[in-house]
């Protein structure tokens, strides 16, 4: 079977996806042949007057180790382990940068990447990306402390999530769902504007995700694209729901992990007491894609920072 981009048509059609907002968590893999690829089924939504959004994570390239001030406890994190070089240590993130973990996020977030019109959030680890009539509107409020804004906003414009044969292990709504049932986002690190580490917000596990299926049940919509089975949630609905689920059963997140960083979010998450080095954030206007750290302290120091060069 030949995948083409009027069959993407048709299945947004059928699920009534058309003119709405989506988050899509896809498998290129799993539609069989695509005329076309990736970019055809992102160019068969947009036919549909969607509005595309995708993670666009960019752990490899930008997450650096944390300066001792910035390792509150209950964080999933082992700060005693062996110190190593990261990518990301003479680099600083700009929604403008290229780099992407492609292994992971696959072929539709890097088709989507590669448009010269996306709007990327700023978020240096887990940004997500957008193209469509709301693609700003979307991503607009995504910030290193505030990872899943762009969920919120998803929800407030009545957009959907879309598992494209992947499982509830994929969906980031989730993650806005734990925390809305009170647990607080992880911390990790990547460098800040000013060249130096700072404290970002990031997802936990999602490997246990799976054990709210028989919950969301009662919400999904299912259809089919060539062999892609396409599983529909409404976004507001389905983070509330969730959001219910994990206040009545913490462990209901759970993966079968042993010692994972799962019971650290199950108990709450990080403990933040408000010493740890807080993040500023620094408008670099007309900033070059991936600043190397050494730029950034540059433009920092340009913009009236006397935070001293590293």
């Amino acid at each position: 079977m030949v995948v083409r981009g009027q069959d993407i048509r048709e299945a947004a059609r059928t699920l009534g996806l058309s003119g709405r907002p989506l988050c899509v968590h896809a498998s290129l893999r799993s539609f069989g042949w695509v005329d076309g690829g990736a970019e055809a089924v992102v160019d068969g939504l947009l036919a549909e007057g969607c509005t595309v959004m995708v993670p666009t994570f960019s752990w490899e390239a930008f997450a650096v180790d944390p300066l001792p001030p910035q390792q509150p406890p209950r964080n999933g994190a082992d700060y005693v382990a062996v110190p190593r070089r990261r990518p990301g240590t003479d680099r600083i993130y700009t929604p403008e940068a290229m780099d992407l973990d492609r292994t992971d996020m696959g072929a539709i977030p890097a088709a989507v990447l590669a448009r010269p019109q996306r709007v990327r959030g700023d978020h240096p680890l887990m940004s997500f990306a957008a193209v469509g009539p709301r693609a700003e509107e979307l991503i607009a409020g995504q910030e290193p402390l505030a990872v899943f804004a762009l969920l919120r906003a998803l929800s407030a414009a009545g957009g959907a999530v879309v598992l494209m044969g992947v499982g509830l292990d994929r969906m980031t709504l989730l993650h806005l769902a734990e925390q809305d049932a009170g647990r607080v986002p992880f911390r990790r690190w990547a460098n800040g504007r000013d060249g130096r580490p700072m404290m970002v917000e990031v997802g936990g596990c999602s490997r246990g995700f799976p054990h709210l299926e028989p919950v969301l049940a009662p919400l999904v919509v299912v259809g089919k694209a060539g062999h892609s089975v396409w599983r529909v949630f409404p976004a507001g609905e389905t983070a509330a729901v969730a959001s219910r689920a994990v206040k009545q059963t913490p462990s209901i997140t759970r993966c079968d992990k042993p010692a994972c960083r799962c019971d650290d979010a199950i108990a709450g998450g990080p403990i933040l007491t408000g010493s740890e080095e807080p993040y500023t954030k620094c408008k670099v206007k007309n900033a070059k894609p991936a600043l190397s750290a050494a730029e950034g302290c540059k433009v920092r120091a340009s913009v009236g920072s006397t935070v001293a060069s590293v």
